[in-house]
Protein backbone atom coordinates (compact mmCIF):
# COMPACT_ATOMS: atom_id res chain seq x y z
CA UNK A 1 0.00 0.00 0.00
CA UNK A 2 1.57 3.52 -1.20
CA UNK A 3 -1.57 5.74 -1.03
CA UNK A 4 -0.51 8.74 1.61
CA UNK A 5 -4.90 9.15 1.90
CA UNK A 6 -5.85 5.99 3.11
CA UNK A 7 -3.24 4.91 4.84
CA UNK A 8 -3.62 8.39 7.01
CA UNK A 9 -7.50 7.70 7.15
CA UNK A 10 -6.90 4.54 8.40
CA UNK A 11 -4.82 5.85 10.89
CA UNK A 12 -6.99 8.59 12.08
CA UNK A 13 -9.93 5.73 12.82
CA UNK A 14 -7.91 3.77 14.70
CA UNK A 15 -5.07 5.57 16.96
CA UNK A 16 -6.11 6.78 20.32
CA UNK A 17 -5.86 10.82 20.93
CA UNK A 18 -3.35 11.26 23.47
CA UNK A 19 -1.16 14.81 23.85
CA UNK A 20 1.65 13.16 24.70
CA UNK A 21 3.41 9.17 24.87
CA UNK A 22 7.04 10.72 26.63
CA UNK A 23 8.52 13.98 26.94
CA UNK A 24 11.92 14.08 26.43
CA UNK A 25 14.38 17.78 26.81
CA UNK A 26 15.15 17.06 23.45
CA UNK A 27 17.19 19.57 21.60
CA UNK A 28 16.97 19.19 17.84
CA UNK A 29 20.15 20.03 15.79
CA UNK A 30 20.67 21.39 12.38
CA UNK A 31 20.68 19.08 9.79
CA UNK A 32 22.07 20.03 6.35
CA UNK A 33 21.56 16.98 4.06
CA UNK A 34 20.26 13.56 4.24
CA UNK A 35 22.74 10.69 5.08
CA UNK A 36 22.93 8.81 1.92
CA UNK A 37 21.93 5.08 2.86
CA UNK A 38 23.06 2.10 0.59
CA UNK A 39 20.19 -0.66 0.67
CA UNK A 40 21.50 -3.99 2.75
CA UNK A 41 19.32 -6.36 0.60
CA UNK A 42 17.63 -6.37 -2.73
CA UNK A 43 14.13 -4.38 -3.09
CA UNK A 44 11.15 -6.85 -2.49
CA UNK A 45 7.65 -5.52 -2.90
CA UNK A 46 4.77 -7.30 -1.57
CA UNK A 47 1.27 -7.04 -0.43
CA UNK A 48 1.11 -5.10 3.09
CA UNK A 49 -0.85 -7.10 6.01
CA UNK A 50 0.12 -4.99 8.42
CA UNK A 51 3.09 -2.93 10.97
CA UNK A 52 5.11 -3.49 13.56
CA UNK A 53 6.12 -0.21 15.33
CA UNK A 54 9.88 -1.17 16.85
CA UNK A 55 10.77 1.22 19.88
CA UNK A 56 14.79 1.08 20.72
CA UNK A 57 15.57 1.33 24.90
CA UNK A 58 18.07 4.15 24.33
CA UNK A 59 20.49 3.49 27.57
CA UNK A 60 20.85 -0.12 26.55
CA UNK A 61 21.81 1.16 22.71
CA UNK A 62 24.06 3.83 24.26
CA UNK A 63 25.52 2.09 26.66
CA UNK A 64 28.92 1.11 24.10
CA UNK A 65 28.16 4.26 22.17
CA UNK A 66 28.42 7.44 24.20
CA UNK A 67 31.96 8.09 22.46
CA UNK A 68 30.43 7.36 18.89
CA UNK A 69 30.12 10.55 17.01
CA UNK A 70 27.47 9.24 14.57
CA UNK A 71 25.38 8.73 17.62
CA UNK A 72 26.36 11.90 19.31
CA UNK A 73 22.41 13.30 19.43
CA UNK A 74 21.23 10.12 21.38
CA UNK A 75 24.15 9.00 23.54
CA UNK A 76 26.56 12.28 23.79
CA UNK A 77 24.11 13.30 26.46
CA UNK A 78 24.53 17.17 24.73
CA UNK A 79 20.49 16.93 23.24
CA UNK A 80 18.59 15.59 26.17
CA UNK A 81 17.90 12.15 27.44
CA UNK A 82 16.01 9.83 25.94
CA UNK A 83 14.16 6.72 27.15
CA UNK A 84 12.07 4.95 24.38
CA UNK A 85 12.69 6.28 21.28
CA UNK A 86 11.41 4.72 17.35
CA UNK A 87 13.69 2.57 15.89
CA UNK A 88 11.30 2.44 12.79
CA UNK A 89 7.78 1.74 11.55
CA UNK A 90 7.67 -1.55 9.59
CA UNK A 91 5.29 -2.90 7.04
CA UNK A 92 4.62 -6.35 6.99
CA UNK A 93 3.45 -8.95 4.76
CA UNK A 94 2.05 -12.66 4.89
CA UNK A 95 5.24 -14.22 3.86
CA UNK A 96 8.14 -11.58 5.24
CA UNK A 97 8.29 -7.47 4.59
CA UNK A 98 8.81 -5.59 1.84
CA UNK A 99 12.06 -3.01 1.31
CA UNK A 100 14.31 -0.61 -0.67
CA UNK A 101 10.73 -0.13 -2.76
CA UNK A 102 11.95 3.31 -4.31
CA UNK A 103 11.36 6.53 -3.10
CA UNK A 104 9.50 8.74 -5.70
CA UNK A 105 9.83 11.98 -3.07
CA UNK A 106 13.29 12.29 -1.86
CA UNK A 107 13.77 13.22 1.98
CA UNK A 108 14.38 16.47 3.33
CA UNK A 109 16.93 17.96 5.93
CA UNK A 110 13.23 19.64 7.09
CA UNK A 111 12.04 16.42 7.63
CA UNK A 112 14.71 14.77 8.98
CA UNK A 113 15.28 17.78 11.45
CA UNK A 114 10.99 17.22 12.49
CA UNK A 115 11.81 13.96 13.23
CA UNK A 116 14.50 13.92 15.58
CA UNK A 117 13.08 14.06 18.99
CA UNK A 118 11.70 10.51 18.27
CA UNK A 119 14.33 8.96 15.81
CA UNK A 120 17.11 10.89 17.49
CA UNK A 121 20.00 9.92 14.33
CA UNK A 122 20.26 11.61 11.18
CA UNK A 123 20.99 8.18 9.41
CA UNK A 124 18.43 6.18 11.23
CA UNK A 125 15.45 8.54 10.02
CA UNK A 126 16.90 8.51 6.26
CA UNK A 127 16.91 4.55 6.58
CA UNK A 128 13.68 4.35 7.85
CA UNK A 129 11.91 5.70 5.14
CA UNK A 130 14.40 4.67 2.61
CA UNK A 131 14.35 1.01 3.86
CA UNK A 132 10.61 0.85 4.97
CA UNK A 133 8.85 3.75 4.13
CA UNK A 134 8.86 3.66 1.10
CA UNK A 135 7.04 0.70 0.34
CA UNK A 136 4.08 2.14 2.62
CA UNK A 137 3.84 5.51 0.91
CA UNK A 138 4.74 7.71 -1.81
CA UNK A 139 5.90 10.67 0.36
CA UNK A 140 7.94 11.02 3.20
CA UNK A 141 6.39 13.71 5.29
CA UNK A 142 3.26 11.10 5.18
CA UNK A 143 5.76 7.87 6.20
CA UNK A 144 6.96 10.44 9.28
CA UNK A 145 3.79 11.84 10.22
CA UNK A 146 2.13 8.44 10.99
CA UNK A 147 5.32 7.12 12.84
CA UNK A 148 4.53 10.39 15.05
CA UNK A 149 1.05 9.67 15.47
CA UNK A 150 1.60 6.37 16.31
CA UNK A 151 4.67 7.32 18.92
CA UNK A 152 2.43 9.68 20.34
CA UNK A 153 -0.52 7.65 20.36
CA UNK A 154 1.05 5.09 23.15
CA UNK A 155 1.79 5.67 26.80
CA UNK A 156 5.37 4.49 27.83
CA UNK A 157 5.64 3.08 31.04
CA UNK A 158 8.34 4.33 33.53
CA UNK A 159 10.89 1.38 32.75
CA UNK A 160 13.46 2.95 34.92
CA UNK A 161 11.18 2.65 37.56
CA UNK A 162 10.33 -1.02 36.93
CA UNK A 163 13.98 -1.97 36.48
CA UNK A 164 14.78 -1.71 39.97
CA UNK A 165 12.09 -4.55 40.31
CA UNK A 166 13.72 -7.89 41.70
CA UNK A 167 12.73 -11.18 39.63
CA UNK A 168 12.22 -9.26 36.27
CA UNK A 169 10.88 -10.97 33.67
CA UNK A 170 10.00 -10.51 29.60
CA UNK A 171 6.46 -11.02 31.07
CA UNK A 172 6.63 -7.76 33.49
CA UNK A 173 7.79 -5.47 30.57
CA UNK A 174 5.34 -6.73 28.78
CA UNK A 175 2.58 -6.50 31.48
CA UNK A 176 3.83 -2.86 32.39
CA UNK A 177 2.88 -1.70 28.31
CA UNK A 178 -0.40 -3.16 28.63
CA UNK A 179 -1.28 -1.89 32.15
CA UNK A 180 -0.61 1.94 30.81
CA UNK A 181 -2.32 0.76 27.49
CA UNK A 182 -5.86 -1.12 28.54
CA UNK A 183 -6.60 -0.98 25.26
CA UNK A 184 -3.56 -3.42 24.15
CA UNK A 185 -3.65 -7.09 24.45
CA UNK A 186 -0.44 -8.77 25.63
CA UNK A 187 -0.60 -11.05 22.19
CA UNK A 188 0.35 -7.83 20.45
CA UNK A 189 3.39 -6.49 22.57
CA UNK A 190 6.57 -7.75 21.80
CA UNK A 191 9.62 -7.67 23.82
CA UNK A 192 13.03 -8.45 22.75
CA UNK A 193 16.06 -9.44 24.98
CA UNK A 194 19.80 -9.14 24.30
CA UNK A 195 21.87 -12.06 24.78
CA UNK A 196 22.39 -11.63 28.14
CA UNK A 197 18.65 -10.70 28.87
CA UNK A 198 18.81 -6.67 29.08
CA UNK A 199 16.00 -4.87 27.05
CA UNK A 200 16.89 -4.20 23.77
CA UNK A 201 13.27 -3.31 22.75
CA UNK A 202 9.46 -3.04 22.37
CA UNK A 203 7.47 -4.19 19.22
CA UNK A 204 3.72 -2.69 18.75
CA UNK A 205 2.34 -5.36 16.33
CA UNK A 206 -0.96 -3.42 14.28
CA UNK A 207 -3.04 -4.81 11.44
CA UNK A 208 -3.30 -3.33 7.80
CA UNK A 209 -6.08 -0.96 9.63
CA UNK A 210 -3.65 0.35 12.51
CA UNK A 211 -5.62 -2.18 15.23
CA UNK A 212 -3.21 -4.05 18.18
CA UNK A 213 -3.04 -6.98 16.64
CA UNK A 214 -0.97 -10.28 17.41
CA UNK A 215 2.88 -10.50 16.88
CA UNK A 216 4.12 -13.09 15.07
CA UNK A 217 6.83 -15.44 16.86
CA UNK A 218 9.54 -13.79 15.44
CA UNK A 219 8.20 -10.02 16.46
CA UNK A 220 6.69 -11.38 19.59
CA UNK A 221 10.47 -12.10 21.30
CA UNK A 222 11.21 -13.18 24.42
CA UNK A 223 8.88 -15.64 26.07
CA UNK A 224 6.65 -14.23 29.74
CA UNK A 225 8.57 -16.10 31.87
CA UNK A 226 12.39 -15.30 30.30
CA UNK A 227 14.55 -13.56 33.01
CA UNK A 228 15.23 -9.97 32.03
CA UNK A 229 17.04 -6.66 32.80
CA UNK A 230 16.55 -3.36 31.66
CA UNK A 231 20.01 -1.06 31.89
CA UNK A 232 19.45 2.54 33.35
CA UNK A 233 22.34 4.45 32.08
CA UNK A 234 24.49 4.03 35.60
Amino acid sequence: MRCSNSLLAALALAAPSLASAQAYQCRLPEVVAVPRVTPDGAPRSMAVTGYTLALSWSPEFCRTRAEDRAQAMQCGGHSGSFGLVVHGLWPEGAKGYPQWCGARKALTPAQVRSAMCMMPAERLVARAWAKHGSCMVSDPGAYLKVTRILFEGVRLPDYDRIAREEGLTAGRIRAAFVDANPEWPESAVGVHLGPRGWLGEIRLCYSKRFRPAPCTASRRGAKDGAPAKIWRGC
